[in-house]
């Protein structure tokens, strides 16, 4: 059998986790989850990469939890061990330091929009839709709630949680969960332009910025401006930024180092 998610790094150092079980449309069983958590690792310890996309193959990017091998294993003790096994990935995620890009097609729906919210960036195409219908199900999606409600305004979060309801992607920009929506044969071409203006920028800025951005957004306001304050005094205090200063005195583009 294939591997659940296939990893491919390129010349530019963009790493692509394809999640390859698209005959269950990329449900996030163990398998599928263990697979992500390995390759997610796997990122953390190269330091040559630079940005992170994840894909689904097939017909959509994933419907969530396998609901099949859930209900099979009616124990208190599995459920919360696939739950901290998924807010794991969730987590680390976060704690990458280059910018993961969510490339969405089909459905995301439940812990699959949970992935695609917790993902630092999402380009969807214009026929994707998404939900959080665990509550169609009697099942409350909590866990997708967590980074559901840090995308999109507290009632338009809640009114996808309570009711389950999907919603287009253009209604997906709109609340703030993908960051551009195109036609579906434009998909890849405009997650290669989101790449290619990450890739303009400095490496080592960028990691200090998504480290600051998670940590300042759950801090209260006087705590978050300092640790902004040190942030920026270091990134200051790096090549990049001193390039990066000398370069517009100069009227010319910054010559950034690899």
């Amino acid at each position: 059998m294939e591997d659940a998610v296939i990893y491919a790094k390129d010349a530019r150092n963009v790493v692509t986790l394809t999640m390859n079980r698209p005959a269950n449309f990329n449900a996030l069983s163990e398998e599928m989850l263990e697979a992500l958590q390995a390759a997610i690792d796997r990122v953390a310890k190269d330091e040559t990469v630079r940005a992170v996309v994840i894909a689904g193959a097939g017909k959509a990017f994933s419907p969530g939890h396998n609901l099949k091998e859930m209900v099979s294993q009616p124990s208190l003790e599995y459920y919360q061990r696939l739950f901290a096994q998924c807010s794991r990935l969730m987590v680390s995620i976060i704690r990458l330091p280059v910018p993961v890009i969510a490339r969405v097609h089909g459905i995301a729906t439940a812990a699959g929009c949970q992935l695609v919210a917790q993902c630092d960036l999402a380009v969807a195409s214009s026929e994707a839709k998404f939900a959080v219908s665990g509550v169609s199900y009697g099942l409350f999606c909590s866990t997708p709630s967590v980074p559901l409600l840090r995308n999109m305004l507290p009632k338009q979060a809640m009114e996808m949680l309570v009711t389950g309801e999907f919603i287009g992607a253009d209604e997906a920009k709109a609340r703030g969960l993908v960051n551009r929506v195109v036609a579906p044969e434009l998909l890849d071409a405009e997650v290669e332009k989101l790449i290619a203006s990450i890739l303009d920028k400095p490496q080592s800025a960028i990691a200090m910025g998504k480290e600051l951005f998670y940590r300042q957004r759950e801090m209260g306001i006087e705590a978050a401006y300092q640790l902004a304050n040190q942030t920026m005094a270091v990134n200051m205090m790096d090549s990049c930024a001193q390039e990066g200063f000398t370069a517009f005195t100069e009227k010319r583009k910054p010559a950034w180092k690899p």
